[in-house]
């Protein structure tokens, strides 16, 4: 699909290439097999890097985490926006947007949701950085709305059900995700000017 699923290793080596290597097998390993069930040694194995490396770059599996969150963010994000582009830009590519990411093979649902749903309450900063990425998603979907009293409230509506349709999706229905989602943007379309 893009670099949203896939992120490649040919990318270009940047000065901080080994924290990159680490960062992109984290990413990798978080999203296909989650978070409590990779371990240190097997990213430190797969990226090849030394432990002496690792560390100095993410002193804790917890500062891994959280870099692995802010990466996925700005990537899922770029892919996301670009996306909307080449689907319309309008309230419907949403429904487009999701289908494409929904095809992927390596589709394992918001990588946010699964990590909160993982660490649960032990790391409160996994739920700040979760809101932060929604509420971020919201202003991109409020962009998307006409200018009404309405707009920030849909907006927010929309984000609730789309990571609905994310966690149905995951559950293996992907088809009634989409349909359910679609269905709720199409009565926001009705009812917007």
């Amino acid at each position: 699909m893009n670099v949203l699923i896939h992120s490649s290793s040919s990318n270009l080596e940047k000065p901080s290439a080994a924290r990159e290597r680490i960062l992109r097998t984290a990413h990798t390993l978080f999203y296909r097999e989650g978070i409590r069930s990779t371990g240190v040694d097997r990213i430190i194995a797969e990226a090849g890097v030394t432990k002496v490396t690792f560390y100095r770059h993410f002193p804790s599996k917890n500062d891994l985490i959280l870099a692995f969150l802010d990466y996925r963010h700005h990537l899922w994000m770029d892919w996301f926006q670009d996306a909307l582009q080449r689907y319309g830009h309008n309230l419907p590519s949403i429904t487009r947007a999701l289908q494409e990411w929904f095809a992927d093979p390596a589709f394992r649902g918001c990588a946010f949701i699964n990590t909160l749903g993982e660490m649960g309450n032990s790391m409160p900063l996994v739920a700040q950085k979760t809101l932060q990425h929604k509420a971020e998603l919201c202003k991109i979907i409020e962009n998307l709305l006409p200018d009404n009293s309405d707009k920030a409230d849909n907006a927010r509506a929309i984000a609730m059900a789309m990571d609905g349709a994310i966690i149905r999706a995951a559950w293996g229905e992907p088809e009634q995700a989409l349909h359910g989602f679609n269905q709720l943007v199409e009565g926001v379309c009705r009812l917007t000017p």
